[in-house]
């Protein structure tokens, strides 16, 4: 048993190293692009070393391209103010719902769920309409506003908040503590992980989202950066040398974040998955 053991772990391990280098080779690939010509990338070889080292592509999107750091600029000022708006709402939404009693608690509830199943294309439209008559769209509030709660993340908190310690709350509350101070003073900040868990995978969504801007955002100005990087496409020259290095400069971010939250982010997954 012992010996079967041992070579069905090597045999996993072996598939996720192979899995872990094919997951790697398009990642390697762009960065090493991003440091080539574009005849080099134009040239259609497949060499993961550039054969020209170049540093121009980066000097080309934050010196020549005046446009590059507003871009950034609205990237990050958008997916951190939806980060943070998500992570308090949600929050509280899934507090609620797991601790509080209300009229119509189960109705709103079976709400939410309806509203996970409803594809986000579905509403883009109205959504649309909706932010014409405010007045709103190439606006920064036209992009956060209505992203500003995810009913899947809101399910996924009251999942968390459903297996907190009862006994906490209840030892706030006889030192005179109300609903609103337990939960900002002692709930909020002994759920870190699954409000880590949460915050990388809403910082990905708003960071990574292209339709939504492209449909918003009408001024170069008030591009994010995917949206940006669409510009480097002409009509009849795609400039890939500078798109790479775009895109690595648009990966940084995410990673810090990641790396940042990384402690706690299996600790969340594990806490929401016990429901």
């Amino acid at each position: 048993m012992k010996k079967k053991t041992s070579w069905a772990k090597k045999s996993l391990y072996v598939v996720l190293v192979v899995y872990a280098i094919i997951t790697l080779i398009p990642f390697v690939w762009a960065l090493s692009s991003s440091f080539k010509t574009f005849a080099e990338i134009s040239s259609g070889v497949m060499n993961l070393l550039p054969k020209d080292f170049t540093l121009q592509n980066y000097v080309q999107i934050f010196i020549e391209e005046e446009l590059f750091y507003r871009w950034l600029l609205n990237s990050v000022a958008i997916a951190g103010g939806g980060t943070a708006l998500n992570l308090l709402f949600n929050s509280m939404a899934g507090y609620a719902l797991a601790r509080l009693s209300f009229p119509g608690k189960k109705m709103w509830f079976m709400l939410i769920l309806a509203v996970i199943m409803i594809p986000a294309q579905v509403t883009m439209i109205p959504n649309y309409l909706i932010l014409k008559e405010l007045q709103w769209l190439n606006s920064y509030q036209g992009m956060i506003v209505p992203a500003m709660i995810n009913a899947t993340f809101i399910f996924m908190m009251r999942q968390f908040f459903l297996n907190f310690p009862k006994e906490l709350e209840e030892a706030a509350s006889l030192d005179g503590l109300g609903k609103a101070g337990t939960f900002l003073k002692i709930v909020l900040p002994m759920a870190k992980p699954a409000l880590a868990a949460q915050a990388i995978f809403v910082f990905m969504g708003f960071w990574n989202d292209f339709m939504r801007p492209l449909i918003i955002m009408t001024d170069a100005e008030m591009y994010t950066l995917t949206v940006g990087l669409n510009s480097f496409k002409g009509q009849y020259v795609t400039y890939w040398n500078y798109i790479m290095a775009a895109s690595m400069v648009f990966t940084i971010p995410v990673l810090v974040l990641y790396m940042f939250f990384n402690k706690f982010f299996m600790k969340g997954l594990s806490f929401t998955a016990d429901k």
